[in-house]
């Protein structure tokens, strides 16, 4: 059985949290919602720290709590790793310390992750003798996420783990946690408010609003459905997948393949046949009926128009589809209506490349 099983309620002095999710036995699952809707205490029950009535948590085969059965696995005998918004290494160890300290908690015939690996991984290896005041914010948050690794859970939980980093932290991150999703076979369950990690991190995506799981999905169906809050945000973008096919070293280019056809983005530090997710905002796509010709636009695709949402201020969110893969586009109601833009239309969506995060 290879999925993730949660149900229950807990009950806050203000407002009850009922639940009833299955969701998928690999990849990284986000819940994204507003401060104060739940986030976190969904991942404390699943980690044990929270317990709530009528409860069911399954880890594939693993029950972890089941009160139908008067059955429930404390925290600390759950095979988990947990990953805060402050990495809370032990100042007083080094980081290769710190990572022993990890794998205390493995029994030697339970230790499926090599920590070599996990150092390679996270690129540490040149930290392991470093002090924790020593490392910046994204280092010490590899750290912490290599510690959680170092005692080889069956499941990542990850509580907002970029909300105390700046941007350039950040960026430096991402690509640490896009190969975590790539390499391991552990599910991972993040927690963000943030639309752009929730976007280029996450296969799943459960939104969440007070009291109750508002809807959940493949996060790329989640991100374009126009029936969805998330489409009116103001980053409000659709995330696709594909792979880097090309690298054009004189134009310092790189064709990323999916399947609406091809975007060429800044060079970066890609590698040919690299696995990528885009994140592509609604605002940075622009509609034509007609295959434009002279623009420095370079990536157009061809779509079909799928729906159509006000999205106030004299705008609409379009919602298309390139053989698959949907991209929004907001654009003014009046283009809207000049363009005659209804469901089934044939069009060009026209992406701007230095606009969209990988």
């Amino acid at each position: 059985m290879n999925s993730l099983q949660c149900q229950g309620t807990v009950t806050f002095p203000d407002y009850q949290l009922s639940f009833d999710l299955t969701l998928p036995g690999s990849g990284v699952t986000a819940f994204f919602g507003e401060s104060g809707v739940g986030k976190s205490t969904l991942l404390r029950v699943f980690a044990g720290l929270e317990r709530p009535s009528n409860g069911l948590v399954r880890i594939k085969e693993d029950i972890w709590q089941d009160d139908g059965k008067g059955l429930f696995i404390p925290t600390y005998q759950r095979p988990l790793g947990m990953v805060f918004q402050d990495a809370r290494l032990f100042p007083h160890l080094s980081v290769a310390k710190n990572l022993h300290f990890g794998m205390k908690r493995v029994k030697q015939d339970d230790n499926r992750i090599p920590l070599e690996d996990i150092v390679e991984l996270l690129g540490i290896g040149h930290l392991l003798e470093r002090m924790p005041d020593t490392l910046s914010g994204g280092e010490g948050q590899r750290v912490a996420i290599a510690r959680a690794l170092a005692a080889s859970p069956k499941i990542l939980m990850m509580d907002e783990p970029m909300a105390s980093l700046d941007q350039k932290r950040r960026q430096e991150i991402l690509p640490y946690l896009h190969r975590l999703n790539e390499e391991l076979k552990i599910p991972i369950l993040y927690v963000s408010h943030s639309l752009e990690e929730v976007a280029v991190l996450s296969d799943y995506l459960v939104l969440l609003e007070r009291g109750r799981i508002a809807s959940s999905g493949p996060t790329p169906e989640m991100l374009t459905r126009l029936d969805l809050p998330l489409v009116h945000y103001d980053g409000a973008a659709a995330s696709i997948a594909g792979r880097i096919s090309a690298i054009d070293t004189g134009f310092q280019l790189s064709t990323f393949q999916f399947k609406g056809g091809q975007i060429f983005l800044p060079a970066g530090s890609y590698r040919i046949g690299q696995p990528l997710k885009l994140r592509v905002q609604a605002r940075d796509v622009s509609i034509s009926i007609e295959k434009p010709g002279q623009t420095s636009i370079l990536n157009v695709v061809e779509a079909v128009v799928v729906g159509l949402a006000d999205s106030g201020n004299g705008q609409v969110m379009v919602e298309l589809d390139a053989k698959g893969s949907h991209l929004l586009s907001r654009i003014t109601r009046k283009s809207a209506v000049v363009l005659g833009l209804e469901p089934g239309k044939a069009v060009f969506a026209q992406v701007k490349g230095t606009a969209v995060i990988g």
